[in-house]
């Protein structure tokens, strides 16, 4: 069996077209996905069932369905009951409500593993909880949060390759169009596998320099935080 290097010259343009869709998509769903995760884990923190109950039932229903599935029903069960999305709102919604599901459970489990004496140290001279959560925890939860995180990006990214089957125009449905067009879909798909690999290879080396540079800042927060409050306690 032998390389075609001739569809490489055809498909190419056509799958960096659809790895820049790719990329601009996923990027769009991680932003917004975080944001719903930090709102999920805040609720999974509080003392309010009414906030803790809804919060973990989204997860866990989330977390233990297929994907296709959650595209599949966002896609053609909405309609029926009056709200139609093209693929590409359907798309990021269902991404983003999966990113978010997934993304809460590294951000619950990296604000308890800030030191509760950090918080402790904060609302003792007087910072209000959501200041205290702002300036204190959440920056030093970002060296527990960054490894768990890059996994779960990296995933969000291949999983939206699943997008294709709603017609979303990521870089899986243009490799269907070339596939289809040269009827080589073993060269394509080599060249699909290929434009994932560098993508996530290049996101995980800029989580790690963003890790390292995290991992410098997070004490130093820590240290203010503690020398604040040996501050206050000296005054009174």
């Amino acid at each position: 069996m032998s390389f075609d290097f001739s569809v490489v010259t055809f498909g190419l343009p056509l799958l960096l077209w659809g790895l820049l869709n790719t990329v601009e998509f996923c990027a769009i769903s991680i932003a917004l996905g975080f944001g719903v995760a930090s709102l999920i884990a805040l609720c999974r923190l509080s003392r309010s069932a009414i906030l803790r109950v809804p919060a973990g039932a989204f997860v866990e229903v989330l977390r233990n369905t297929p994907f296709l599935v959650q595209a599949f029903l966002v896609y053609f069960a909405l309609p029926r009951i009056g709200v139609r999305l093209d693929p590409v709102s359907a798309g990021l919604l269902v991404l983003t409500l999966y990113a978010g599901a997934y993304f809460s459970e590294s951000v619950r489990g990296a604000i308890l593993s800030v030191p509760k004496g950090q918080l402790e140290a904060a609302r003792a001279i007087g910072m209000p909880h959501l200041q205290a959560m702002r300036r204190i925890v959440f920056p030093q939860m970002l060296g527990y949060l960054i490894p768990s995180l890059t996994n779960q990006i990296i995933g969000v990214i291949k999983d939206s390759a699943a997008l294709s089957v709603i017609t979303v125009p990521e870089v899986t449905e243009a490799a269907q169009t070339v596939a289809g067009e040269s009827f080589s879909p073993i060269e394509t798909y080599t060249m699909v596998a290929l434009l994932y690999w560098a993508l996530t290879a290049l996101l995980s080396a800029g989580m790690m320099r963003l890790e390292r540079r995290v991992v410098w800042f997070a004490p130093r927060v820590a240290g203010e935080a503690a020398a604040a409050a040996v501050a206050m306690q000296t005054e009174r």
